[in-house]
């Protein structure tokens, strides 16, 4: 099995990450390689999965084609743990400046095990401005055997600049086909076919979301009670306690996601740092480490915010999906539904009101995700976009 069997309905990109590698292969010096690529794709597509496998691909040692998924080479760098492969994964939500200076000056280094030296920036739309223009200076002039592999969903401004985009090679990935999803959860996952076809055709095109959809109740259930929004709006007593709800969800699965990996950080950093220890100046060491603590806690908080935005869009772009299938039922038009199950709830909305105000209702839920991504309080935005679902029906 290569490393791009995990790639899902992109058979294109897979062909061509493959013959670019064989090419590099066969190169004389790193002058046959392209030393930047941009990898862009929505979200669930697998930029960042097709950015590992193509770094495996180009540390590959084993004759014939690269990344046959079995060489030293190959298993290490799909485990993160190749010496010359480095994988910048935001937790928080930018990418500071300060890291990016210390990953270019370590990229800038000859590969020490490996062919290359690699860093896949997944996440490269949270650059920030500094971070962006230091890693542009490594671009335009890279040395000679190290690549970058950024991981963007578009090629538009506000994901990545417009001079960082011109110095890369673009790999565009598409969204999967239910019908390939559905496949890879039955095949890989052990998914039983009925499952495995909901979830994919419910899914959006985003694998991770289809598998945690098949397997997880939780995850069920929160799709459910954010599209339960749509007809909690149809009556004023319930807008806003609905809006709350969906609101206070989406914190409470943040926090429950991250405080096992806060607490186990924590410790971690409190035992290196000498707590618990006995020895003379243990105490002392501790007490002169409250700044890098606070430096820690200033991460996590980052972190957990970082989780809440993605919960809470999640359920927006599903809140969306459905209302852009009543305008499908509207308009008698033939499209692919976002939520096949739920075809009686987007009939019942399209019946309701006209298919302005279903546009409408739309742009509501849209304008609440911008707010999100402007800090906005997510109690104020998800409130302010109830109101205007709810109005769209009066």
């Amino acid at each position: 099995m290569g490393v791009f069997d995990r790639l899902v309905g992109q058979r294109d990109v897979e062909t061509d990450l493959i013959g670019a590698a064989t090419a590099a292969r066969n190169g004389d010096t790193g002058s046959a390689m392209t030393h930047s690529w941009l990898f862009t794709g929505p979200p669930g597509s697998g930029r960042s999965v097709a950015a590992l496998c193509f770094a495996a691909a180009l540390q590959c040692t084993e004759p014939g084609e690269p990344g046959c998924g079995h060489c030293h080479a190959c298993t290490t760098t799909m485990a993160g743990t190749h010496g010359d492969v480095r994988r910048v994964v935001p937790e928080g939500l930018t990418i500071s400046v300060k890291s990016m200076r210390e990953i270019v000056q370590t990229a800038s280094r000859r590969p020490s095990t490996g062919r290359w030296q690699i860093v896949v920036v997944e996440d490269a739309d949270r650059l920030t401005e500094g971070a962006a223009n230091a890693l542009l200076k490594v671009v335009e002039e890279p040395p000679q055997r190290t690549v970058f592999l950024l991981c963007a969903p578009s090629v538009d401004p506000q994901d990545i600049s417009v001079t960082l985009r011109s110095r890369c090679r673009h790999v565009a990935l598409v969204t999967p086909s239910v019908a390939s999803i559905a496949q890879v959860l039955r095949d890989s996952d052990g998914i039983d076919a009925d499952t495995a076809q909901w979830a994919a055709s419910v899914s959006g095109g985003h694998v991770g979301r289809a598998r945690r959809l098949a397997t997880d109740e939780s995850a069920r259930s929160n799709r459910t009670r954010a599209l339960d929004v749509a007809g909690a709006v149809l009556r004023p007593a319930t807008t806003y306690a609905a809006a709350d709800d969906l609101v206070q969800r989406a914190q409470a699965e943040a926090k429950q996601v991250s405080a096992a990996l806060d607490e186990r950080e924590t410790e971690e950093l409190r035992t290196a740092l000498g707590a618990g220890g006995t020895g003379k100046g243990a105490a002392g060491a501790l007490r002169g480490s409250a700044g890098v603590l606070k430096d820690l806690e200033r991460t996590q908080k980052s972190r957990l915010t970082r989780t809440e935005r993605d919960i809470m869009d999640r359920a927006l772009i599903d809140l969306a999906g459905l209302y852009r299938d009543a305008l499908a039922v509207a308009f008698g038009a033939v499209a692919t539904p976002n939520h096949p199950d739920m075809a009686d709830k987007a009939r019942d909305l399209a019946s309701r009101t006209s298919p302005e105000s279903l546009l409408t209702c739309i742009e509501s839920i849209l304008e609440c995700r911008e707010a999100l991504a402007q800090n906005v309080k997510p109690r104020f935005a998800v409130a302010a976009m109830a109101a205007g679902l709810s109005s769209a029906f009066r």
